[in-house]
């Protein structure tokens, strides 16, 4: 990869993951799970619609055989924020104590039960531990309470990841909280629970998890940073062997099981390798990083205006996050090219086994995105979310605020190039 040698490169990458329970009827064996760790009260966190199909109930109900008593709330926000969380961790602190926490549902869920997690075993307020320049950045000083992570959608991967992502809504941009203690103790993954997921849901959740991989694979080599102290190491830590490993597994996962997974809801073993494609990828990007894809999805998220996509509940606007995510993927990676030529090839490979590389090669892995959005039904670039050329600077605005992801980035990204790729990316097609 084409970055500049430090004075003093890193030799170091550190990598981490959760305890991994897989498998059809895994969410039945959480009140065994929980027993093992001693736990006598547990809240069960999800939202309305999850909440609407009777699982998290019935999570919750089969833990008194374990001497377990459980609660559910069920007032997470389909894409979180500081606000809906605040009010999150108000709930759970006011019906506490609790021994652990276990978050059905899909990112949104997760993340709000890290969020609460947090708070309720250590001091302060959110804005303490958002990402700077947004927060304060600062480490929990406490060790969390156990955390299941039990996804019903496949996509977000945010049952492996040490990551918290939320809307600020007073500065209209989406950040999120990075420590190694967010880290679920256990990821709980239940093919059988995705099954009712609908298209849209599948199409947008699955382009997180190719992004996901994508950027992990593509992120900076680990060497290529400036050695850090211990105290300085962060989960992110750049591209990796092993990272690799599990973005690699991902990538070739979704070449036979993303378009069948859409198109064919009931296929359960599209699903299950959809299932454990989102696991894998977190694995990756929970250690190596994503970069820009995800930096600009930050902004596209919290400036929407109107736009309501297909098969999501019908509330206020929103662009899902594996969407927004999507939206500037191809126009990135045409970006990041040069960085790291052979990678960009590899990927398109995998993602696409039996396709032509185009003569210029920069262009197969952008080619082989708007392939499959297309096939997807992806909306066809920022415009079609609602956003115009006169949003640009704004959406750099935002954009530049995600340096946690930008360093992560293989090439150096000033705003001129942000502003080049969101303006390529108002219609992909």
């Amino acid at each position: 990869m084409s970055t500049t040698t430090p004075a003093n490169p890193e030799a170091i990458f550190t990598y981490g993951a959760p305890q991994l329970k897989f498998g059809p009827g895994a969410s039945d064996e959480i009140g065994f799970d929980l027993s093992q760790y001693g736990v006598r009260r547990a809240l069960v966190v999800t939202d309305s619609g999850v909440a609407a199909t009777g699982i998290p109930e019935r999570v919750a109900s089969q833990m008194a055989q374990f001497g377990i008593e459980a609660q559910v709330f069920s007032g997470v926000h389909v894409e979180p924020t500081d606000e809906s969380m605040a009010a999150a961790i108000a709930h759970a602190r006011d019906s506490g104590p609790w021994d652990a926490f276990v978050a059905v549902g899909g990112g949104s869920s997760i993340d709000t039960a890290k969020a609460i997690n947090l708070l309720l075993t250590n001091p302060g307020e959110l804005m303490d531990y958002i990402n700077v320049p947004v927060g304060k950045g600062i480490a929990p000083v406490n060790p969390l309470s156990p955390l299941i992570a039990v996804p019903t959608t496949t996509g977000t991967g945010a049952e492996s990841t040490t990551i918290c992502v939320l809307d600020v809504l007073s500065l209209r941009v989406k950040t999120g909280i990075s420590h190694a203690r967010l880290r679920p103790t256990l990821a709980v993954v239940d093919p059988l629970l995705t099954l009712t997921q609908p298209a849209g849901v599948t199409a947008s959740a699955g382009m997180d998890i190719l992004c996901h991989a994508l950027e992990s694979y593509t992120a900076r080599w680990y060497t290529s940073n400036e050695r850090k102290r211990p105290e300085q190491r962060v989960p992110y830590c750049g591209s990796n062997p092993i990272s690799d490993m599990w973005s690699e597994k991902a990538m070739r996962l979704l070449a036979t099981s993303f378009r069948t997974a859409v198109r064919h809801g009931d296929d359960v073993q599209a699903r299950a390798d959809m299932a454990i494609a989102a696991t894998f990828a977190g694995m990756g990007f929970g250690n190596a990083g994503v970069h820009i894809p995800h930096a600009n999805a930050y902004p596209i998220a919290g400036r929407v205006r109107d736009f309501h996509p297909k098969d999501y509940p019908a509330q206020e606007p929103m662009v899902p996050h594996g969407m927004s995510v999507a939206l500037t993927a191809p126009e990135a990676f045409r970006f990041t090219f040069e960085a790291s030529p052979q990678r960009h090839i590899q990927a398109a490979r995998m993602l696409a086994p039996g396709a032509d590389q185009p003569a210029d090669a920069a262009e197969f892995l952008p080619s082989v995105l708007i392939d499959l959005m297309k096939d997807i039904e992806i909306p066809n670039g920022v415009a079609a979310v609602g956003f115009r050329t006169g949003d640009i600077p704004g959406l750099v605005e935002g954009t530049m605020k995600q340096q946690r992801l930008l360093a992560t980035s293989p090439k150096a990204v000033t705003e001129d190039d942000v502003a080049g790729i969101f303006a390529r990316s108002m219609e992909l097609w």
